[in-house]
C-alpha cells in the first residue's frame, strides 16, 4: 500500500508564468496563475508547478560538480518535428547532435534540462 499519491511536480524557476507559458505550449493543458506559484493543468490530469525562486541558479548539464537534481523526459512521436517546436518556443540544445540516438537534451528558457524522447 502506497503512503502517499504524487500531486505534482514543482519547478523553481525566476519567472513563473513564462515557464508555464513554456511548458503549456510543449505540453497542452491549462495555466492557473497563483502570483508566485503557477500551476499547469495537464490534460490527462497530472499537474506541473512553478514557484519563483529569488536568486534562481539554473542546474549545468552535463557537469559533475553542478548536479542538474533532476530532468523531465517527454515523450514525442517525432523526434526531429518536436525538436524544431521546442527550439522555437526558447529551448536551447544541450546535447542534441547525436541523431542515432531515441532520445535528444535540451534546457528549457529558465535552465531546466529535459529530454525529447522517441515514442
Amino acid at each position: 500500500m502506497a503512503l502517499a499519491k504524487l500531486g505534482c511536480v514543482v519547478l523553481d524557476c525566476p519567472d513563473p508564468r513564462a515557464l508555464a507559458g513554456f511548458y503549456a505550449d510543449v505540453l497542452g493543458g491549462t495555466v492557473k496563475d497563483e502570483g508566485e506559484w503557477v500551476d499547469l493543468k495537464l490534460p490527462d490530469g497530472q499537474t506541473l508547478a512553478f514557484q519563483a525562486a529569488p536568486g534562481y541558479v539554473p542546474p549545468q548539464w552535463p557537469a559533475p560538480d553542478h548536479s542538474q537534481q533532476f530532468h523531465l523526459d517527454l515523450d514525442v512521436p517525432d523526434l526531429d518535428a518536436a525538436e524544431k517546436e521546442v527550439l522555437a518556443l526558447g529551448a536551447k540544445p544541450l546535447d542534441a547532435e547525436d541523431r542515432s540516438r531515441s532520445f535528444r537534451v535540451y534546457a528549457d528558457p529558465a535552465g531546466h534540462p529535459f529530454c525529447l524522447c522517441a515514442g
